[in-house]
């Protein structure tokens, strides 16, 4: 009897535990697209404010290359996507550089600073981008660091590049947010 007691017990652990992670992972969702973001300190470690945040939607681009090493690989191009605010309103489009640019032509090109590994499978890494430069002004430009975050997808495959692939682009879709800080 205390075994099977015992047994009944974890078992009601396990499913509290589990429909308790299901919660959160519902509420984190549900933050992003309410528009309440909060940047990992890591990737905010100026305690810059938030003054602009954006979904993405688009592609990054590969191109079948020899790295530096000499190996040939998928080498990051850049992205192509289109930028929507928290309505779902175009407002932008993201491509290489990696450059952010409004529909009014402001554009911001930003620089690689930090990066974290994406908490989602396949999912290009979350980034900490310092402002390189801006051009215009718009809603973008008064960006000092730019954050990705809340990444899906992305990541180029580890087959299919070749030499007898060599040149050939790969386009893989993705998602992910940006966060605008100043």
């Amino acid at each position: 009897m205390i075994i099977f007691r015992t047994f009944v017990i974890l078992a009601r652990l396990t499913a509290m535990l589990a429909a308790g992670t299901f919660l959160l992972a519902a509420a984190e969702v549900a933050t992003a697209k309410d528009g309440v973001v909060e940047v990992p300190a890591a990737l905010n470690p100026d305690k810059l404010s938030i003054f602009r945040v954006v979904s993405a939607t688009g592609v990054q681009v590969y191109t079948c290359a020899h790295n530096p090493a000499g190996a040939t690989g998928w080498i990051l191009k850049g992205p192509d996507a289109q930028l929507f605010d928290p309505q779902n309103k175009p407002v932008g489009k993201h491509y290489a550089g990696p450059t952010w640019e409004d529909l009014g032509g402001g554009k911001v090109v930003g620089e690689v600073k930090t990066s974290m590994p994406a908490p989602v499978d396949k999912a290009v890494p979350w980034l900490l981008l310092d402002t390189k430069s801006h051009e215009g002004s718009g809603a973008f430009t008064a960006a000092q660091a730019i954050v990705r975050m809340a990444t899906t997808g992305g990541t180029a495959p580890g087959d299919g590049c070749d030499e007898a692939h060599a040149g050939q682009e790969l386009r893989v879709p993705y998602t992910a947010i940006y966060i605008f800080l100043k």
